[in-house]
């Protein structure tokens, strides 16, 4: 009997938050049907006849607007189980209110679009066919910005390729999985680092693809069917929730989708190609043999999985462009938060574990001045209050501005790996020095596939629970003997490292192939070590992604990794440290080390790999430290 006034009170509490979020939702769809023309459920057509379904919401003006627009694989319906939803209204009446059309589709094949859906919305001409149709209608003043993060935005630059008169401008958020190829950095969206999978799509495929079997709106419904039927029925059937950190064990790794019951038909094309494989270039992604022609403002984060890819790409576009205009209307900002969680920066953004401040800024204020410069022809003052790059750095917690990346006084200085032969763990002997090692005493360590080092934090998104991003403290990881551990004397300076990362490693083993990963640590005075970046290499890909050269036993092979970048303040009293292995799982595929395709293997065996350093061989890592 005691407990009815608890029971009352939470009864009480629960009915008055659904009503305050109620007339929340009801204000928020009030304010907009004011000030908007909303016209959802468009069926835009596509030079083949396909349709991809569209919601439009425009300003209430006899006058020409121009266009915000996101292209999605995601659910953006105004309904779901019979609820009405708002965040897509919210949206579309904070760009209402800023005197914008804004334009949201879905992508091909995916919930009311007509047709078979692949990643990143292929065909490509899809995206140019929208920009046709919104230029031609009535209201439109013909000018188009695109906006999204993540899979809305990493469809961008490759239409960006086909250069559409009516592309303005755009803002790339998150944008990894839709870079291919930029110079000798070789992902193809996110799907390989170094040539080893990224289990990210993994886990990511399993969450987003649609079974072929799902029921389809008929076609020549009409946009009333349409509205009337996304309010009982959104098209969004839900995988059963998996425990991914099991899921991704299974193998073989081309079997893990089927093992769980999930759609593999896309999967199934992917995990069998090679990173040079002819079919990369063929779909979404962009590669550095196609121009940008668009005015962007890039948006990057530090634990985000791709962060060396997508400051590679705004570089190129940077420096190479074929038109001087583009070339000098590329910014770029970089957040020390992980995937597309820029706005959630808070008075003490907690990253993973790590506190690293205030790292907030007025990403608002900032895009919609840049779309006003290029969609209004607004004279604004974008380019004089805005710096070229923007970046926080983390250690000191503050925003920096520079007109290059790496800023201009970043000076690559050299550590060199030093041990006496037993760097294995955080109490073995590895050392980082200024200096070569005079004699080589190379660190073993033994690699079992089938018990890898776990993946704790990095820069990662997308698993499920499987892998959680961020910074974590590394010293429990660092008492396993088959990671190797090289650490610089206490700083007695504090030192920033802003820019990439290279590294070096002379390796051997009694396998054909294998792999080596490096992690980046700041190490605090109580021992806290806060991974900062990671980076891994398929030995057989050492010499290029195009062809496969395999180890013979005990012989020494040179082997440069993918950069790491990041912007760190290590205080004085900190420590500079790298941690060396060959697994990093289930952040990447475990490589089985039989030299085979992997993919299709079940069994792996023991590799026995040694890190080699001294003059002829000099292991090192290239530290961007930033000069007074």
């Amino acid at each position: 009997m005691k407990r009815h006034p608890i029971i009352i009170l939470v009864v009480i509490a629960y009915c008055f938050i659904t009503n305050f979020n109620l007339l929340a939702q009801n204000k928020i769809l009030q304010e907009l049907e004011e000030i908007a023309i909303i016209d959802q459920k468009i069926m835009m057509p596509m030079r083949d006849g396909i349709r991809l379904a569209t919601d439009i919401y425009r300003p209430k003006t006899d006058k020409k607007v121009p266009i915000i627009f996101s292209r999605t694989p995601y659910n953006f319906n105004s309904w779901g189980d019979g609820e009405q939803k708002t965040r897509t209204a919210q949206k579309a009446l904070e760009v209402v209110k800023k005197g914008y059309a804004y334009v949201v589709q879905n992508e091909r094949g995916r919930y009311f679009s007509e047709g078979e859906w692949d990643i990143l919305g292929v065909p490509l001409t899809d995206g140019y066919d929208a920009f046709t149709w919104m230029k031609n209608q009535s209201w439109s003043n013909g000018k188009i910005g695109t906006l999204g993060c993540s899979s809305t935005a990493e469809w961008q630059m490759a239409v960006a390729a086909l250069d559409h008169p009516s592309h303005a401008a755009m803002v790339p958020q998150g944008f990894g999985a839709g870079v291919g190829r930029i110079g000798k950095i070789n992902e193809q969206g996110n799907w390989y680092r170094g040539g080893v999978e990224q289990m990210l799509f993994f886990a990511w495929l399993y969450s987003v693809e649609q079974d072929k079997f799902k029921p389809r709106i008929p076609a020549g419904a009409t946009q009333e069917d349409l509205i009337r039927i996304s309010r009982f029925y959104d098209l969004d059937p839900e995988n059963p929730p998996v425990d991914m950190a099991e899921a991704l064990k299974h193998l073989p790794i081309q079997d893990i989708l089927k093992n769980i019951n999930g759609k593999h038909e896309i999967f199934d094309k992917m995990i069998t190609r090679k990173p040079n494989d002819e079919a990369w270039f063929k779909g979404g992604i962009y590669h550095d043999n196609m121009e940008i022609g668009v005015p962007s403002f890039w948006f990057a984060s530090w634990y985000d999985v791709s962060i060396t890819p997508n400051l590679a790409l705004y570089n190129h576009v940077r420096n190479n462009s074929k038109d001087a205009t583009i070339r000098d209307n590329q910014y770029l900002v970089i957040a020390p938060t992980l995937h597309c969680a820029y706005t959630r920066a808070s008075e003490n953004t907690i990253v993973g574990e790590r506190n690293v401040g205030d790292a907030r800024l007025n990403y608002d204020e900032q895009i919609y001045a840049w779309f006003d410069l290029w969609l209004k022809d607004e004279q604004n003052d974008f380019k004089e209050k805005t710096p070229r790059v923007q970046y926080y750095t983390m250690g000191s917690n503050k925003w920096q501005a520079s007109e290059t990346w790496p800023p201009k006084n970043a000076k690559l200085t050299t550590y060199y790996l030093n041990s006496n032969g037993k760097a294995n763990s955080a109490l073995g002997d590895g050392k980082l020095k200024t200096s070569k090692a005079k004699s080589d005493s190379p660190d073993s360590f033994t690699y079992n596939p089938m018990a890898p080092v776990p993946s704790y934090g990095g820069n990662v998104c997308c698993t499920g629970n499987a892998v959680q991003g961020g910074a974590f403290d590394q010293q429990q990881m660092e008492t396993r003997d088959d990671i190797l551990v090289y650490t610089t004397d206490v700083l007695k300076e504090g030192v920033e490292i802003s820019g990439f990362i290279e590294s070096t490693l002379y390796v051997s083993s009694d396998v054909k192939d294998t792999d080596f990963t490096i992690k980046l640590i700041d190490v605090y005075p109580d021992g806290t070590a806060y991974n900062l970046d990671e980076t891994i290499q398929r030995v057989r890909y050492r010499e290029g992604y195009d062809k496969e050269v395999f180890m013979e036993k005990d012989q020494v092979y040179k082997v440069d990794l993918t950069p790491m970048s990041t912007s760190n303040y290590f205080k004085k009293g900190h420590r500079i440290r790298i941690e060396i292995s060959s697994s990093n799982f289930p952040r990447f595929a475990r490589n089985l080390n039989t030299g085979g395709n992997n993919y299709d293997e079940k069994e792996g065996i023991i590799a026995n790999n040694k890190v080699h350093h001294s003059s002829k061989y000099p292991s090192q890592i290239k530290l961007p430290i930033i000069s007074n």
